[in-house]
């Protein structure tokens, strides 16, 4: 029995292998999570078999409510609220992490009064810290998603030199938690620490970064799996949580770079509250609006459109009256793709999800790399509730707190139109130089009912 449950747990690995290869390209993202869902099945099969605590029926059972809890909640959970989402999961797999760092060491100092060897005890004061952050730093950022609280950064004097007094005292208490493992005062003062740490590195960073924090929050729930791996010595854990550990952080750093910042200077918070000021003290942009029926007239000109989708259509649902805008350009032979920045959204690949649940086909989104250089022999290029991933003042004013940030090249179409419910600025707190360019006109109103207004028009042309 055990070499069948070992050979499962390899082939497990290599299900999740294949399930991360698959989701790095958009096309075969399905696939991929099949894949990955897969070898988890089999990989909780195996265990719960190996420890003999349920039957076969039991296990079943377990995975039909579990099953049925997570197609509710997949129907339930409307594509805007999906960051929010990922956020709980991120925090489920930290407090899961917490728990059994716990019971394992409950268990081994108060049950069977063994002591706990020196591997075992690291990787519970590991489970316990990164499990911890995980948890209550995922609750966080699921609240300043859903508006429970303040997506501003939340900053108070000493911050940071709290932060590190609590990191200083945490390695102290581990110490003493090594030392003296009879006395569960000190596992409950790592618990304490590491739940508080986690709000704090969390409550300083702006909305805005939510993709740069989901992605962490990610690796650090896959670090906690692979430390619990250890402690279970469970093997195909230590695999998937390292498998996630690393392409969180990965992701984190492509992240990071998407914004021309460091992961240091994300995790500091505050950027867009102090920053704000001096590029905006400049001239005033002068603005050209145009209206829906122009709007229109120059969709049915173009003969290449490009999307730049941004957060401002996920809030204002935009999405299928986009394809419906889509459907009526390609009617007249007009090529129609979207450009998507690493950034956009309010999580990795935010954008992606939100346009193919539209139905609009994967091959029509592409990456900002792929499809730059395009943008000058582009007729019509339509921004979509993105700000600051087409400013140009991250190319042009080295004073510009995106300066060097990497951003689309929208302003070097020969037409822009974008559309926005007002003169808002984006979570860099400047001013958009994109919208007082000559070839840039500004189409105010709600995205989805100013977007439905054009495509009727362009109906009543046909």
């Amino acid at each position: 029995m055990s070499s069948i449950v070992q050979v499962a747990y390899l082939v497990s690995s290599i299900l999740f292998v294949m399930g991360i290869k698959f989701l790095g390209k958009t096309k075969d993202a399905r696939r991929g999570n099949f894949l990955s869902a897969i070898g988890m099945l089999i990989a909780v099969v195996a265990t719960l078999v190996t420890l003999d605590i349920l039957t076969f029926v039991e296990i079943f059972a377990c995975i039909l409510v579990g099953g049925a809890i997570g197609l509710y909640y997949a129907k339930k959970v409307e594509m805007t609220q999906i960051p929010e989402m990922v956020a709980l999961f991120n925090g489920f797999g930290g407090i899961a992490s917490l728990a059994v760092a716990l019971s394992d060491h409950f268990l081994k100092t108060e049950v069977l009064q063994v002591e706990i060897d020196t591997v075992n005890s690291v990787s519970i004061i590991a489970s316990v810290l990164i499990g911890g952050v995980t948890f209550t730093g995922s609750m966080v950022a699921w609240m300043k998603l859903n508006g429970k609280i303040s997506g501003q950064p939340i900053m108070f004097t000493g911050q940071h030199l709290l932060n590190l007094l609590l990191l200083v005292a945490f390695l102290g208490v581990a110490v003493m938690t090594y030392l003296f493992q009879i006395e569960p005062i000190y596992i409950t003062i790592l618990v304490v620490i590491a739940l508080l740490v986690g709000v704090l590195i969390v409550i300083p960073i702006g909305g805005a970064d939510m993709p740069v924090v989901i992605s962490l929050l990610n690796s650090y729930s896959g670090m906690a799996a692979c430390a619990t791996g250890f402690i279970l010595n469970n093997n195909v854990l230590i695999v998937a949580g390292s498998l996630v550990g690393a392409s969180g952080i990965i992701l984190t750093q492509i992240m990071c770079k998407a914004m021309n910042r460091s992961l240091m200077n994300v995790l500091l918070g505050g950027f867009g509250q102090t920053v704000a000021a001096g590029p905006q003290d400049g001239p005033q942009i002068v603005i050209k609006e145009v209206g829906v029926e122009e709007a229109a007239m120059l969709f049915d000109s173009a003969s290449s459109v490009i999307v730049v989708p941004g957060y401002g259509m996920a809030v204002a649902q935009a999405q299928h009256v986009i394809r419906e805008l889509m459907e009526q350009c390609e009617k007249r032979n007009i090529d129609f793709r979207f450009a998507i920045h690493p950034v956009a959204g309010r999580m990795p690949g935010h954008m992606n999800v939100l346009l193919a649940e539209a139905n609009i086909s994967y091959d029509k989104l592409i990456e900002m790399e792929a499809i730059n250089d395009d943008f000058s022999n582009t007729d019509l290029v339509f921004v979509v509730g993105a700000n600051d991933v087409v400013n140009p003042a991250a190319r042009t004013n080295p004073q510009s707190p995106i300066y060097g940030m990497p951003i689309l090249n929208a302003d070097k179409a020969r037409t822009v139109i974008v559309s926005k419910r007002s003169m808002g600025k984006g979570y860099a707190g400047i001013e958009n130089e994109l919208f007082g360019y000559p070839n840039c006109l500004m189409l105010f109103g709600d995205a989805k009912q100013t977007i439905t207004k054009v495509v009727g028009e362009m109906k009543e042309m046909a």
